[in-house]
């Protein structure tokens, strides 16, 4: 459910009404913080707050308010508000709970939502707030009962389905193949892991083990898991049957199964309620403009029941609604597990909303700002901390790539059902009546990473642009699904792509056959750019590494005070700078006018003091826009897990509150909605069929706008395959690296204290540096020598690089039409040599210590050595001790050293000397991987260059890795 944004209007809260309704915060003398949650009990019929180390623990005696309030990015305070009722809660308590509920609201402004919990039928948002679990304990306070005394302990099994922890019977008939179960004795705790239960299942139940054996045992007993369907003779499994009666197989199904398939659809029905009492209303359809904002009514939909409540109804009268819904769900008829959910008009939930035929679209209503203040400020005369209840700072971010921008970028131009493959300095210029698919390639942490995406323009065809995401489909195919797929609308383009192309000019019209061919069945005019005609370009960007040129309607209404603009025909070209730029901006204009015309002889105008030729060639003045244009920004993020209805390709999704990383299960799909760009995560188990079906469903999702906010159609999709999730994804998470089995893992670290002693595989994260400056800081390089439009693109490194590029632009040393080669990634070596492979060669060790014992350079706490600095200066001397020979200590490191490397060069890699590995050798070896060139050194040689053994220098930072290897010229 999204929060309603808040506006500056104010609303007719009646103010005395508010004051009082201040009593529980009072009451409670409540601290309210900008975001956290609050819990009271009701102790004689008053809420008592509930110390924070207590948060989490009910008695089934009790019921409990819990205000849960969350600062969201704009900067406005989302209050939730549930009452918690136990099973052997008073009715007297539960409606108090009920009542003290809608005070509460009343006095956080009237536009918090309400929600009704019944023990063991908690909502997944309510049980989300108290991870891994809540297990209710007998007894409870005002109520009458005693606390449950911790004399000894009753074995008791627990049934895990999703995020519920319920008791159920202690028997074998409880148990089920779907299920995960907890039987707790007295000293071992034991899971039992039903068949059909999935990997991040288990490893979620493994933190409900944690929680009993921290909670009830100290942290001291035993732990043992039990497998469905093995019969292994361990002493674990016969103890675990034991307790049960011992071992008999269990039913295909159980009788739970039977019972819940009750029918999904059910008629909403609209009561309304006056003085207390509810009344049918006859409706042929549900239509907002039956709801009037001076009464109160409820919705039936079956397993909810809503209570909507105007904003001219008093406090007794939301006061009454709220018992009426009480009584009305409990009559006998009702299933136990109903909820309650109490709304404010204005504040409706998403799936409120949705209930209705129609519902106009229009601005939410604001919180009632006066009647806050007017609380504020009593509260604040009572000495009581009134922050959290006014509005929070907004939380500024700037966009982040979290992407390497060093890498390898490829970009083809579809025509028709081919890609052509662009030059390196013709990859950056698109043209909007085209489609285009870029790989762009960059180092991991282990290994190459991928992005592979498809640019779509705004006038292109939809035949090209049906080609171009299938075509990239198979790239990613070709990789074996280990690369990111992207959807990008021109116009919507993410930081991500503006960071990797760092320059980008989009043209108007279109060079593929699909687009002329639409201009000449419609006998539209051609608009495609050329050199010499009348064109207005707009500069936008972050800076050198971010930065775009694009073309708009050559008139000065294009024109905006926020923005340089470029303007050019045959004889003349005018550089126009708005009164709002800044210095970076003019930069920005200067570096692109390189671009798009070189060489050229222009004429600045500033706004304000323009020309008559200028404003002539633009066909005179006219108004113009003075704000940026506005970018969807990212919102605050929300999970979704997509389901498919009967097995067809109907998209149900499922929002899952205050998410990690562990509720990405493996056999499921998941979107996460940042609401300016869309991600689809798709789990290693998902069948082929829908993995293949992933950019449809995140369509579909676009489409639904399920929490109806307004999503483009054209938002940025990512598709994002588990195991290789790039950083710009996982930055949404407190990201675990490691992948595989997290049931295994999990259960390595209970058993050992906190320590996983298993060997898992990485999962691929890159590196944290971002932009060019992060790789190599260097002087800032002219206009012209940085940008001329015929140079190979340099991406982010030292001019000797240019010549690796252009190595990239013969066909004859690399094809660039498939993806760069992978190489076995040869160092750092976990282990040492094997000492017999040594023996033989110690003749040839002797030698080789003989030899750097005459010209071993000394190290230096400089990343780069001294022989990389300065390659005159003569090899220092080796450091002596007083008889003249080398320390012993430094002889030992250096016969280690060559052994290491004698059993490095015994790979099977081909050396070759460094005069030819270099990027500006005159004689280069063609038939090599260019990203690994330091590889093919000789030991010795690898040394004398980098001041290290292979080995040392496979341990630095890639950052620290790619510097030396710059300074090299072997990168």
């Amino acid at each position: 459910m999204p929060p309603p944004k808040e506006s500056e209007d104010t609303d007719k809260e009646d103010s005395g009404k508010t004051v009082h309704s201040t009593a529980l915060i009072v009451d409670a003398s409540v601290k309210a913080s900008p975001s956290g949650m609050e819990v009271w009990r009701i102790e004689n019929f008053k809420p008592v707050l509930m110390d924070k180390s207590s948060h989490g623990k009910f008695f089934t005696g009790d019921s409990y308010i819990i205000l849960r309030t969350t600062a969201l990015k704009g900067g406005a305070l989302w209050h939730d508000i549930h009452y918690w009722l136990g099973k052997d809660t008073s009715q007297d308590e539960a409606g108090t709970a009920a009542i003290k509920t809608v005070e509460l609201d009343a006095a956080l402004g009237g536009r918090a939502i309400q929600y009704r919990e019944v023990q063991g039928h908690e909502t997944s948002k309510f049980l989300s707030y108290f991870k891994p679990c809540i297990m209710p304990q007998e007894g409870g306070a005002a109520s009458g009962f005693k606390h449950a005394e911790q004399e000894e302990h009753k074995t008791k099994l627990f049934v895990c389905r999703g995020k519920h922890t319920v008791h159920v019977p202690f028997a074998r008939s409880s148990l089920n193949h779907d299920d995960i179960f907890i039987l707790d004795t007295e000293l071992k705790i034991f899971q039992f892991n039903g068949s059909n239960s999935c990997i991040q299942e288990r490893a979620k139940a493994l933190e409900v083990v944690q929680y009993i054996k921290d909670t009830y045992h100290d942290g001291k007993c035993d732990i043992a898991t039990i497998e469905d369907g093995r019969l292994m003779a361990d002493a674990a499994t016969g103890e675990f049957w034991g307790f049960l009666g011992g071992f008999a197989p269990l039913p295909r199904k159980t009788a739970m199964q039977e019972v819940n398939k009750s029918s999904h659809s059910y008629s909403a029905r609209l009561l309304s309620v006056k003085k207390g009492q509810v009344e049918t209303m006859e409706v042929e359809s549900l239509m907002r403009e039956l709801l009037d904002t001076s009464k109160c009514y409820l919705l039936d939909c079956g397993m909810e029941v809503f209570v909507w409540m105007g904003k001219a109804t008093s406090l007794d009268e939301r006061k009454s609604a709220s018992k009426a819904a009480e009584e009305y769900v409990s009559s006998p008829d009702r299933p136990p597990k109903c909820h309650i959910v109490r709304t404010m008009e204005g504040f409706e939930t998403v799936n409120f909303r949705s209930k209705f035929d129609t519902w106009p679209q229009t601005a939410s209503t604001a919180a009632p700002v006066k009647g806050r203040g007017k609380v504020a400020a009593l509260l604040k005369r009572q000495g009581v901390n009134v922050k959290g209840l006014m509005k929070a700072e907004p939380v500024k971010e700037e966009p982040k790539p979290n992407i390497d921008c060093t890498g390898d970028l490829q970009v083809w131009r579809v025509n028709g059902q081919e890609k052509i493959l662009l030059s390196a300095s013709e990859q950056s210029k698109f043209y909007s009546g085209d489609c285009y698919i870029f790989q762009y390639s960059y180092p991991g942490e282990d290994t190459e990473e991928y992005l592979v995406g498809t640019w779509l323009g705004k006038k292109s065809v939809e035949e090209e642009r049906e080609s171009a995401i299938s075509l990239a489909t198979k790239m990613v195919e070709s990789l074996k699904f280990m690369a990111t797929q992207a959807r990008i609308y021109e116009g919507s383009e993410p930081i991500q792509f503006f960071s990797i192309l760092q320059n980008f000019i989009v043209f108007k019209g279109g060079l593929s056959d699909g687009y002329k061919n639409h201009i000449a069945e419609n006998q539209l005019p051609d608009e495609t750019y050329k050199e010499d005609d009348k064109a207005l370009f707009r500069v936008q960007g972050f800076g050198p590494d971010n930065m775009q040129a694009i073309q708009v309607e050559p008139v000065a209404a294009s024109l905006n005070s926020s923005y340089c603009f470029i303007l050019q025909n045959v004889s003349s070209v005018f550089t126009w700078i708005g009164g709002l730029n800044k210095a970076e901006d003019q930069e920005l204009l200067e570096r692109q006018l390189d671009l798009i015309k070189p060489n050229a002889q222009f004429k600045i105008q500033r706004e304000g003091i323009e020309s008559e030729a200028f404003w002539k060639l633009l066909g005179g003045k006219a108004e113009y826009a003075s704000q940026k244009i506005a970018r969807t920004t990212a919102g605050d993020l929300h999970l979704f897990c997509c389901a498919f209805v009967d097995g067809k390709f109907l998209l149900q999704v499922t929002e899952i509150y205050n998410f990690d990383q562990d509720d990405l299960m493996t056999e499921d799909i998941f979107i996460l909605d940042c609401q300016s760009e869309i991600y689809v995560w798709v789990g290693q188990q998902v069948n082929s069929k829908k993995r293949s079906q992933a950019l449809t469903i995140a369509e579909n999702f676009l489409e639904g706008d399920f929490l109806l906010e307004n999503l483009s159609q054209e938002a940025p999709v990512y598709v994002i395959m588990e195991g290789s999730e790039p950083r710009f994804f996982t930055c949404f998470f407190t990201w675990d690296s490691m992948h595989g089995d997290s049931f295994q893992r999990k259960l390595a670290i209970l058993k050992h204290g906190g320590t996983a002693n298993i060997d898992k595989p990485k999962r691929k994260v890159p590196i944290s540096h971002v932009g060019r400056s992060a790789v190599l800081e260097k002087p800032q390089r002219s206009r012209s020598a940085s940008f001329s439009p015929d140079r190979v693109r340099v991406r982010g490194r030292s001019p000797a690089f240019n010549a690796l590029a252009a190595n990239f632009e013969k066909p004859n040393i690399r094809n660039l039409s498939t993806p760069p080669p992978m190489v076995r990634k040869l160092y750092p070596k976990s282990a040492a040599p094997d000492p017999t492979r040594l023996v033989s060669k110690s003749a040839a060790i002797a030698s080789l210590t003989t030899s750097f014992e005459k010209s071993m350079p000394t190290y230096r706490e400089s990343l780069i050595p001294r022989s990389v600095e300065a390659s005159t200066e003569p090899a220092p001397k080796p450091e002596q001790s007083g008889d003249g020979n080398l320390k012993t200590n430094k002889i030992e490191s250096i016969q280690e050293d060559a052994k290491e490397e004698e059993a490095e060069d015994e790979e099977g890699l081909i050396l070759h000397p460094y005069v030819r590995l270099t990027t500006t050798s005159t004689d280069p070896v063609t038939d090599i991987d260019v990203a690994k060139r330091e590889t093919y050194l000789s030991a010795a040689e690898f040394k004398e260059k980098f001041g290290m053994a292979k080995d040392a220098f496979y341990k630095l930072p890639k950052w620290k890795q790619s510097k030396l290897k710059m300074a090299l010229h072997l990168f």
